[in-house]
C-alpha cells in the first residue's frame, strides 16, 4: 500500500512539511479500517497509536529520544482535503484486469451539502465480486452522463460487459463502450427514454421461449425473477449495437412486483437469459455492496465532511476499507469493523499489508 501511495503528488508546499504524504494517508486508511468516521476520530486514533504502530506507518521522529510523532488532526484534515481524489481512487482501487463485468452507479454523500453548495455526488465503477475500481466526483447527479466516459476511459475494458442504470442508457455511451473501448454493455431502460421504453414494452414478450426463472430466499423474504430475452436485430430498434432485449420481472412476496427492461450488444450465444439475469443483478449489487454499506457501516450520509476534496477522498478510504475487509474474509462489513476495532493498532495494518 505504501508503494502504491508513493505515486501521489504531494499537494502541500515543501516548506513546513513535517509528515510525509504517504504516512498521513496510511494513518487515515488504518483509522477508517478501525472504524473512524471523521477527521477528529482519525486524529484521536493517531494520537492513541503506540510507537510500534507509528513505526509501521512511517511516522516521523522527533526530539532527542527520537520518538515517533503522529500527524495532528489539522494535518490529517488538510491532506485529505487537498489530495488529488482521482489519483487516490485509482491507486487504492482494484485492477479491473481479469474481470468480466463492471457496474457503474452514482451516490450522493448527503451530509456534505452546505448551504447552496450541493452534496458531493460520486460516480463509481465496481466489479461483480464487489471490488471498487475507481471513483469520480461529478458536479451534480445529472452530470453523471457527461462523466461516464471520463470514469472508464483510463482502463482496458476489452471484452468486459459494463452495466449501468437507466440514467446511462444513452446512445453515446453505447457507441463509446463498443466502438472505443471494445467492451460490451447491458443498460437498463426506463421511462426517461420514453420512445425506447415504449418500443420495448410492445415487443411480443408473451411469445418468447428464451426465459429463465430464479427463486431466492434471504433476509426474511422470497424473491422470484423471470428473465425473458428476445433478439431485436431487424426490428428497427433505435439504439446503437443492440442485439438482444430483456424483460426482467421481480416479485417479492404477494404484492410487490417490478418489471424492468434492458438492452445489450451481446448475442444469444454470448449471453443466455441466465447470464443476462446475472448481469442485471450485478448492477443492483453495486447499490447493496457499496453504497448501502458506506451509509450503514460508516454513516456516510451523516458525515459533515464538506470542504475541498474531503468528501470524495473519505469515500475512497471507505471503499478501500470495504474491499480489504472482504478480502480478509468478512462478508458482514459492520462485523468486520467491530473485529478490527477490538485490536485497532495491529489488525488494520495487517489487513492493509503494512509491514
Amino acid at each position: 500500500m505504501a508503494g502504491r501511495l508513493a505515486g501521489l503528488a504531494d499537494p502541500r508546499r515543501r516548506r513546513g512539511r513535517r509528515h510525509s504524504l504517504v504516512s498521513v494517508l496510511l494513518v487515515a486508511a488504518s483509522a477508517v479500517l478501525a472504524g473512524a468516521r471523521s477527521y477528529a476520530a482519525i486524529g484521536q486514533w493517531a494520537r492513541s497509536a503506540p510507537q510500534d504502530a507509528l513505526a509501521r506507518l512511517g511516522a516521523r521522529f522527533a526530539g532527542v529520544l527520537q520518538v515517533r510523532v503522529p500527524p495532528s488532526t489539522a494535518t490529517i484534515r488538510r491532506i485529505i482535503a487537498l489530495t488529488c481524489p482521482g489519483g487516490l481512487a485509482d491507486l487504492t482501487g482494484a485492477d479491473p484486469a481479469g474481470t468480466t463485468t463492471l457496474a457503474v452507479d452514482g451516490k450522493s454523500a448527503r451530509g456534505s451539502r452546505s448551504g447552496e453548495v450541493p452534496a458531493a455526488h460520486l460516480l463509481a465503477a465496481m466489479t461483480a465480486d464487489g471490488r471498487t475500481v475507481t471513483q469520480l466526483r461529478v458536479p451534480h447527479k445529472k452530470n453523471e452522463i457527461t462523466c461516464f466516459a471520463v470514469l472508464l476511459d483510463p482502463f482496458d475494458l476489452t471484452g468486459v460487459t459494463v452495466t449501468a442504470d437507466a440514467l446511462h442508457t444513452q446512445r453515446e455511451h453505447a457507441r463509446f463502450l463498443v466502438e472505443d473501448m471494445q467492451a460490451h454493455y447491458l443498460l437498463i431502460v426506463k421511462a426517461n427514454q420514453p420512445g425506447l421504453h415504449q418500443q420495448l414494452r410492445r415487443l411480443p414478450w408473451k411469445d418468447v421461449t428464451a426465459r429463465r426463472y430464479d427463486r431466492e430466499r434471504g433476509h426474511g423474504r422470497k424473491e422470484t425473477r423471470v428473465t425473458r430475452v428476445l433478439t431485436v436485430i431487424g426490428l428497427a430498434l433505435d439504439f446503437p449495437h443492440a442485439v438482444q432485449a430483456a424483460r426482467i420481472t421481480r416479485q417479492t412476496g404477494k404484492r410487490t412486483r417490478q418489471t424492468v427492461y434492458a438492452l445489450t450488444d451481446l448475442t444469444a450465444r454470448q449471453a443466455s437469459p441466465q447470464v443476462i439475469g446475472q448481469l442485471a443483478r450485478s448492477q443492483w449489487t453495486i447499490e447493496n455492496r457499496l453504497h448501502f454499506v458506506r451509509d450503514t457501516a460508516f454513516r456516510e450520509d451523516a458525515s459533515k465532511i464538506r470542504t475541498g476534496r474531503g468528501p470524495e477522498n473519505m469515500a475512497t478510504l471507505r471503499n478501500l476499507a470495504i474491499e480489504v475487509l472482504r478480502q480478509g474474509g468478512h462478508t458482514n462489513i459492520a462485523a468486520g469493523l467491530r473485529h478490527t476495532s477490538y485490536n485497532p493498532f495491529t489488525r488494520p495494518l495487517d489487513l492493509l499489508g503494512i509491514a
